[in-house]
């Protein structure tokens, strides 16, 4: 169950990386409202990789593995 626990901590500091990345988040969130009714694939490609690339670069500094 050591596993289990290690997983638990790792989520845990989650938000932490959302709160670094709130901007992007919220640029890709927009985008993806406002074509809310009519969203395809890679209508908001471009928000999602800023935001992924914050991510996992917020991450690293952090030594937070996702």
């Amino acid at each position: 169950m050591e596993s289990v626990a290690k997983a638990r901590d790792r989520l845990a500091k989650y938000p932490l990386l959302y709160a670094k990345c709130s901007k992007q988040g919220a640029l890709y969130a927009h985008c993806v409202l406002i074509k809310e009714s009519s969203v395809k694939k890679d209508d908001c490609a471009k928000e999602f990789a800023d935001f992924k690339k914050c991510l996992q670069s917020a991450a690293k500094d952090s030594k937070i593995r996702i």
